[in-house]
């Protein structure tokens, strides 16, 4: 806490608004109360804040000066911080071969733990603060409308320097969720060794699945095939295996034994039974360490004094209350009895849990999968071919030969340990990463419409960094719209191959296939946030106990929103999510994503696409409300999906 008195910080204000008449005296009083309020005993007694002040005090000419010189010299420093940062985790985030143990520590050290404090140190810090506004989230939601896009990059210069958070707390909290990310990056189940109750494999030779996409996303292929639902029964079995950690050590990126796993009987390639070794609780131990590393962060918060306030209030700005109603408006929606009918009639069986990752709403393409699969394999043979066609693929996306071939020069495309992901640039000029698998034999359709999604989240990385006015403006109002951007290329994958849509209900089955995805999110980040409300309520919990209460929770969610659309009750299906362990919280962003994504959709249907993806993506990170306002001139609101929705299961009827 601030060492300095009462009576020095009002002598310091009185002498700061003698000096500068010309300056409005509430806002000296409230910069100066800015800086005391992060001032240490190490950075000096009462005369040496007052002697800090009356120096470093900028006029308004001259806060024009102070701002150029902040804005060119912090994005050099983040800029080449960050590139150590990529360095560091390479070998965790980029496919090079097994993972050593070193690697983890590398992936543990971070660059930016003490950023923040050499900011404060050098008093780099208090000079932002004594010459910029920083609000408090109230007030930038009443006044945050009537700031110009300077103001506002001011605002996010001074947010900077927010929290006085020491290096050692970042550093642990760092080190926690990289050893939760290693542990799901390299999650993976050797198919070709489950077998059904007789000991006949059920799965192709060579399929190695992640945990939970891969699983999921084969659940999802299989729709397409013949008898495929004891096959989709067994992932789901193996899910369940995973969330109640009950599943073998010994078949977790092994394939050393053959695994039933409805028994969950483990036979050698004798024949002979082995004693499985279950995880038991090490999934959410790993997440009580996340926990753990946010708590460290917590004891030193002056604004977000919890990972919750500190996701709703600064890294979303949008309130908790306002993003639990959007998730809780799609689970509620009574259309989805009517979509989950239809799906019925489709599949013509009972449902069963697995079916919120139904694709078969979609409008099929006039192609099969197989086809399709051969279409992509041919393009994309290679990841680097992946990376050559880039500029088509973006051409093919509307952009200009100019424009197309300016993105594709700043991402670089690169084998992914894990599903997939983007990391963009803090620099300007700097390079973009698209990370994606692309097996042996060629990407096939799965992999390619992966790789556009991320292709929608480097195209918006690129934009919102190199084309921004303001360097403190870079990058989306939150990660929400990052997603968003990434769900519009993902939902553009045929037109890329060339693949004309020519049913005319095709846009409502799709609609239909967007609430019911939307849907299945919508209850993880619900999951998500309660699980976080949890931890925070039993913050002396075990391993043991919070594997407890995640289940009861995901049942809660499931019998109150889920079982009058599914038919079934106490699934803990939803618990699967790998993002629930290693990510934070984060899993909001992907329903918020889904939302925001439909309603660009929707609003750019009469509008050029390419252009209006790079005019949205130069608006930069202001609040979203103001981004939505300025973008497509609506709030956010999964009433637009909803709407839609139910027009579309009218259209779907009609047809029939």
């Amino acid at each position: 806490m601030s060492v300095l008195s009462e009576k020095a910080i009002r002598a310091t204000i009185r002498q700061l608004q003698k000096q500068h008449p010309e300056e409005n005296p509430e806002r000296i009083a409230q910069r100066v109360q800015q800086v005391a309020r992060r001032w240490r005993r190490g950075d000096g007694g009462s005369r040496s804040f007052t002697t800090f002040c009356t120096s470093h005090w900028a006029t308004a000419t001259e806060r024009d000066t102070l701002f150029a010189r902040f804005e060119d010299r912090l994005q050099h420093v983040i800029g080449n911080l960050h590139h150590i940062y990529q360095r560091l985790n390479y070998a965790l985030h980029v496919d090079t071969g097994p993972l050593l143990p070193v690697d983890l520590l590398f992936a543990g050290f971070d660059p930016f733990a003490h950023f923040t404090d050499d900011l404060f140190d050098s008093r780099l810090a208090f000079v932002i603060l004594l010459n910029f506004d920083l609000p408090t989230f109230e007030e930038k939601f009443r006044q945050g409308s009537h700031w110009n896009r300077r103001r506002w990059a001011e605002v996010r210069l001074a947010e900077i320097v927010a929290e006085r958070i020491p290096a050692r707390a970042k550093q642990f909290r760092t080190q926690q969720y990289t050893r939760a990310d290693a542990y799901i990056s390299d999650y993976n189940i050797y198919m070709d060794r489950v077998v059904d109750a007789s000991g006949t494999p059920l799965f192709p030779e060579g399929l190695k699945l992640i945990s939970h996409w891969g699983l999921r996303d084969h659940i999802k292929a299989l729709y397409s095939e013949a008898d495929a639902l004891p096959r989709q029964r067994v992932i789901q079995k193996i899910m369940e295996r995973v969330i109640t950690q009950t599943i073998p050590r010994q078949v977790v990126n092994q394939r050393s034994y053959f695994w039933e796993p409805f028994s969950n009987t483990l036979r050698d390639d004798s024949g002979k039974t082995v004693s499985p070794d279950p995880e038991e609780s090490e999934r959410y131990w790993r997440l009580l360490e996340v926990f753990r590393g946010e708590q460290a962060i917590d004891r030193h918060a002056a604004v977000g004094r919890t990972l919750i306030e500190r996701r709703f209030q600064m890294d979303r700005e949008i309130p908790e209350a306002e993003v639990v109603a959007i998730i809780e408006s799609i689970l509620s929606a009574p259309v989805l009895r009517d979509i989950a009918h239809i799906i019925q009639q489709r599949l013509q069986r009972p449902l069963e849990p697995f079916d919120i990752w139904y694709t078969g709403l979609k409008a099929r393409p006039p192609l099969p999968e197989s086809e399709l699969d051969a279409r992509v394999q041919n393009w994309f043979p290679t990841l680097e071919a992946f990376q050559q066609q880039l500029p088509e693929v973006l051409m093919r996306l509307g952009f200009s030969e100019e424009k197309a071939r300016y993105l594709a020069a700043h991402i670089q495309v690169e084998p992914a340990r894990g599903a997939g992901h983007a990391l963009g640039g803090e620099m300007k000029g700097d390079k973009t990463y698209l990370r994606t698998r692309v097996p042996r034999g060629g990407m096939d359709y799965k992999g390619f419409n992966t790789a556009m999604h991320e292709l929608g989240h480097t195209v918006e990385q690129v934009f919102s960094l190199n084309d921004m006015d303001y360097y403190f403006l870079h990058g989306v109002p939150n990660t929400a719209f990052t997603e968003a951007f990434a769900f519009l290329f993902q939902h553009r994958d045929l037109d890329v191959l060339g693949i004309a849509e020519e049913d005319p209900t095709a846009e409502a089955w799709n609609v239909l296939q967007e609430m019911w995805s939307a849907f299945e999110i919508a209850g993880v980040s619900l999951l998500d946030i309660r699980i976080w409300h949890w931890l925070y309520e039993h913050p002396q919990a075990t391993a043991e106990a919070l594997r407890d209460a995640v289940l009861q929770l995901a049942r809660e969610i499931w019998n109150r929103y889920f079982a009058p659309v599914l038919g079934m009750r106490d699934q803990v299906l939803l618990a699967v999510y790998s993002h629930l362990i290693d990510a934070g919280m984060y899993t909001p962003d992907y329903t918020l994503g889904h939302v925001l994504a439909f309603q660009v959709r929707d609003y750019m249907t009469d509008k050029p696409f390419a252009e209006e993806v790079e005019r949205m993506c130069r608006i930069g990170r202001l609040l979203p409300a103001m981004w939505m306002q300025e973008a497509l001139g609506t709030p956010l609101s999964a009433q637009p999906l909803i709407r839609q929705a139910e027009k579309a299961v009218s259209i779907v009827r009609r047809s029939k």
